[in-house]
């Protein structure tokens, strides 16, 4: 149903297509009434369409409106630059989600492996690189912070000397990453508290919470501060975003834009369906709220 509102905004379009040509005009309709309001950026998870070669899909994914394809290693940085996209998320293959840094027997390895990562990311341009709690393993919600806070120290505050953002994804254990510590928004942002760095954030990987948590939008908004990056999937079965599952990603997404999120959302569903780069572009046309 038509309201005021609409009524005066057709109204305010006509009276500005006076001075245009036909053509101008109802070009100048259409981009007003079609540009996305959105701020943040749209990416992509590299494993979910690792059936295209890297210089394939990076040209194909800049085509329909992707700028960062994430999640991959320092090799592959420069390969998708060429075609004009970034690495929101960088990672190595040292970066394990089981063995992470709330077991101290880690935190050597991982230490020395990431305070290079972060160095060829911010000789690259790369804003932020990804790391993982690891499993539980019998451990207390405690116990596990605090090791993970004592083994990422060095590994922050080498970050903040270097302007890159270290990440934490929060996992479920339900389903697809059993036993993993980081599985529930609360614990994360305990994480981020002791920690104390602007340098620390959490990866909100929305379907990995909605299977843990659900409540996504209020989650979202409580929790914005402590959030640097969100990922996308179905639920059930982490295949596309569309109305096959049970996710609102519009409203998810308006909840973010109203928030002033201003990086990265990045797709990260398996599609099923046969063209992949058509599923990819409605992902990104169902995000571009």
């Amino acid at each position: 149903m038509a309201t005021r509102r609409d009524a005066l905004k057709t109204a305010t379009l006509g009276l500005g297509a006076m001075a245009l040509t036909p053509t101008q005009a109802i070009s100048k309709t259409i981009q007003t009434l079609d540009m996305p309001k959105h701020e943040f950026k749209h990416s992509v998870c590299r494993w979910c369409f690792n059936s295209f070669e890297l210089e394939e899909f990076a040209e194909r994914a800049k085509e329909i409106g992707i700028s960062s394809i994430e999640l991959l290693s320092a090799n592959a940085w420069k390969v998708v630059e060429k075609y004009g996209i970034t690495c929101a998320l960088g990672t190595g293959s040292f970066a394990n989600i089981a063995e992470g840094y709330n077991n101290p027997a880690n935190h050597d390895k991982l230490q020395k492996a990431y305070l290079q990562l972060i160095d060829q990311a911010a000789d690259a341009g790369i804003p932020q690189v990804i790391v993982f709690s690891g499993n539980r393993k019998n451990l207390s919600d405690e116990t596990g912070i605090e090791n993970c806070a004592k083994g990422l120290d060095k590994v922050v505050k080498h970050a903040e000397q270097k302007g890159v953002m270290v990440v934490m994804e929060l996992l479920n254990s339900k389903v697809d990453h059993k036993d993993y510590q980081c599985d529930k928004t609360p614990w994360g942002a305990a994480l981020v508290d002791k920690i104390g760095s602007p340098q620390f954030k959490l990866l909100y990987d929305i379907y990995h919470m909605q299977i843990m948590e659900g409540d996504v939008i209020a989650t979202v908004r409580k929790y914005k501060d402590y959030i640097s990056h969100f990922h996308t999937a179905g639920v059930p079965g982490r295949h596309e975003i569309n109305d096959t599952q049970e996710l609102n990603y519009k409203a998810i997404m308006k909840a973010i834009v109203d928030l002033g999120f201003k990086g990265y959302v990045a797709q990260e569903f398996i599609p099923v369906s046969q063209d992949k780069i058509a599923a990819l572009k409605e992902g990104v046309d169902i995000c571009s709220v």
